[in-house]
This record gives structure tokens, sequence and C-alpha cells, in this order.
């Protein structure tokens, strides 16, 4: 992944050094596990604990002559190692060290992405409070439909994330498996006992049947959730873009001081990492396809996969801790227009309620065709004359003689109280406080 879209942590953990040095920390734990079932000494265990060490130089000159990087890495280390290095490795095959890495690697990574989403539900969670009962217009279709809360919209995402959080979790548990099995996974080597043991001292749990690579479901249904995930901020941040177009104003993304929005128009405040977000969004998206397109390998193994994924692990988790990061900040600086929300809600005229008041009219014992003529005669000739809903509907001739519901009615059922009961169900349903 370019630099632009890396944050430090994130970006460490998938560096070239780091890579290597998972790779060393898996070879390590097997020759421990060897020590302790008596195939070392302990005096070649203290050797290669001593010198078995990460030169990545070195590595990189020997694949030049190898053309593998696995091989350049233990004949890297046997340099340093001495005689005791013909323990390192013994009995394994590159991809029990590179599968079992990468599931060192992905845990990791996913821990980090878990610990950013807390952060983010966090600050959703402060902004669904505080704007609980702040009223503002629904919208289907980009059309006014009926009102709702600022807070119920936020609380909506907070439950999205929630879940996005738990097929996170399920699916780094899955992915926390390793494999010390041998060439196509028979354990003709190494025994099934030493490698749960190795593993045990990883942190990690034993692949239940491999061939010579752990089978690409896990990962893919690790990056398919994280095109999920990218799928929730992308959602967030094309609600708050819609929320931010000029004629609609009610919310407006952080912007720093010295900050400048376009070139040539000095005004502009466009919603620039919110658009960034859903970009990034398509990225991974396609991630989740190429995983997908890993599962399928030839036989007991082919090497396909293999360079597909030098690329999507690292990019795939930079790219989403980048906008879970970017969300957060956005959600936390979001400056909320109030006075704007009220306006564009008088705006409709009372069109809002119309849902409420053909509802009413039913429980009345009006027909639905009936009551929705007359309600739909009211609404039109209210947005064609620009005039009052409620005045409209007063004035409008009801078919059946004398119209079911008296003026006080109407007037009552065209207000907004009625969410407040709403929002506190929705928000003692999610285990929201405030």
């Amino acid at each position: 992944m370019i630099p632009r879209y890396v944050r430090e942590e994130m970006g460490e953990l998938w560096s070239e050094e780091s890579k290597f040095k998972r790779w060393l920390e898996v070879e390590l734990a097997y020759c421990r596990a060897c020590r302790e079932e008596g195939l070392l000494s302990e005096e070649d265990w203290r050797t290669i604990q001593e010198k078995a060490e990460v030169r990545i130089e070195r590595i990189l000159e020997i694949e030049e002559r190898t053309h593998h990087d696995v091989i350049a890495f233990l004949e890297a280390l046997g340099e340093n190692v001495g005689p005791a290095a013909r323990f390192i490795h013994l009995g394994l095959t590159s991809s029990d060290i590179v599968d079992t890495a990468n599931a060192l690697a992905l845990t990791r990574a996913a821990d980090v992405l878990l610990q950013g989403l807390s952060l983010l539900l966090d600050s959703v969670r402060e902004k669904a409070c505080r704007y609980k009962f702040l009223v503002c217009a629904g919208r289907t279709h980009g059309i006014h439909a009926e009102p709702t809360t600022f807070g119920i919209k936020m609380a909506v995402f907070w439950a999205e994330l929630k879940r996005q959080e738990r097929r996170l979790k399920q699916a780094r548990e899955e992915i926390a498996c390793g494999k010390l099995s041998g060439a196509v996974g028979c354990y003709a080597e190494v025994s099934p006992e030493r490698e749960a043991r190795a593993l045990s001292f990883l942190g990690l749990k034993r692949d239940e049947a491999a061939t010579q690579v752990i089978q690409r479901d896990r990962h893919a249904a690790l990056i398919g959730n994280l095109a999920l995930l990218g799928g929730t901020l992308e959602r967030m941040a094309v609600e708050f873009r819609h929320l931010q177009r000029t004629e609609v104003g009610e919310v407006r993304e952080p912007f720093a001081q010295g900050q400048k929005g376009s070139s040539a128009m000095p005004h502009k405040r466009n919603p620039i990492v919110c658009e960034r977000i859903s970009g990034l969004a398509r990225l991974l998206r396609s991630y989740a396809l190429a995983a997908m397109e890993n599962q399928a390998l030839w036989h007991e193994r082919d090497i396909s996969h293999s360079s597909v994924e030098r690329v999507i692990f690292p990019d795939a988790f930079c790219v989403a801790d980048y906008m879970l990061d970017r969300m957060t900040r956005i959600v936390s600086g979001l400056v909320v227009n109030e006075k704007r929300m009220k306006e564009i809600l008088d705006s409709s005229r009372g069109l809002l309620y119309s849902s409420r008041i053909l509802t009413a009219l039913m429980r009345k014992g009006v027909s639905r065709n009936a009551a929705y003529e007359w309600v739909q005669a009211a609404a039109m000739r209210s947005q064609d004359e620009e005039k009052s809903f409620v005045d409209c509907l007063i004035q409008e001739p009801f078919a059946g003689g004398e119209p079911p519901l008296a003026e006080e009615e109407i007037r009552e059922l065209a207000t907004p109280e009625y969410l407040h009961a709403s929002a506190e169900k929705i928000f003692l349903r999610l285990g929201l406080d405030g």
C-alpha cells in the first residue's frame, strides 16, 4: 500500500523485517518443541536461541541466487547458527512456516483493527446519545419521508458496527490457526503432538486437516469481513456526504485550520475524507474477491495464491485501519447544524406526517383507499401551492362527508413528540446509554 494510506502501527506489522521475524518466531517455537521431545540437545537449543537472527540484506542477497525466499531465509540463519542450524526447519516445508507466520500476522492485524473499531464505536455512541432527540427529516429515495432523529441515525450505525465487530472477532478466531505437518500435511517427518506443542507456544490452534497449506476459506472469510466493514464505513460516509451538500447542510465533516478545499474556489469546504473512504471501500471489495479466488488451488497446493496474498493481506489491513481511523475523526469532530435540521424539517410544511394521519384514519374505520386518496390530495396541493399540509387537509373535502379527524387531532398528529418514546425504546433495545 502506498504510504499515504498506511498508519504506523499497521505498516510496521506488515514490514519486510516483521515478516522475517515472524518466520523466525515460528522456527524457534518448532525448535523448542523438538527440544522438549529430546530431539536436540540443550547446547544446540541454546546456540539456536542466541545466534538465530534476521539479516534482511543477506536474505535478499541469497534470494537473488535461489529465487526462493524461505530457502534464502534458512540459508542466512544457517550462516550465523552453524551446525545446530540442521535442527531448524527439520521435517517442515516452506508453507508450514509461511502459513503459520501469516496466521500470526493476520491475528495481530485483526487485533489492531478491533482496537480501532472500539474507538469508532465509542465515538458513534457518544453522538447517538447526544442527539437522541434531535429531530430531523428522514429520507427514502433522497426524498423526505417521515421524521427521525439524528441520534437514531447514529444508533443504527452503532448497531451495524457492532455486528461487524462480532464478525471480525469470529474471523480472527478462525484465522488463528497454524500448520506444521510437512510437505502435504500427512506428518511424514513431524508428529501431530510436536505440531500442537509448537503452535501452543505461538498461541495458535492446529488446522484440523491441512494439505501443504492451510485452506484458504479461512483467509477469504477474514478479508471478506474487512470488505463488509468497509461497506459500513462507506455507508456512513455516503450519508454524511449527502447531508453536507449545499442544499442540505445538516452536518459537516471536520475542516482543519489552514485546510484548503479547492485550488480555484476559496469558498469550498468539500467532504474529501468521506469521499476518500468511499473510494477505499472499493479496494477492500476487490481484495475480498481476490481472496475468494485463492480458495481453489490444485491438488494439495499450487502457488497461485502466494503472489496475491503478498499484496492483499497487507493492503487490505492497511486500508481498513486507515478507514477506521479517518471515520473516527469524522464522527468525533462532526459539526451538526441543529438549526438547519429544523429549517429543513419545517420546509416540508408538515408533509412528513402524512403516514401518521393515514394510519389514524384507518384506526377510525376509514378504508385504506379512501383515507389514502384524501391525504394524498391534500399532500399534492400542499406541494404544488406551497401551503401547510395540515391546512390543506383541513380544507380538503372528504368523500364520505364529515372528515373522521377533527382539526385538533390532525394538528396533534403532525408533531414529532412521539419520536421521544420511539428513540427511548430503540436505545434501550441496543443497550445505548444516555
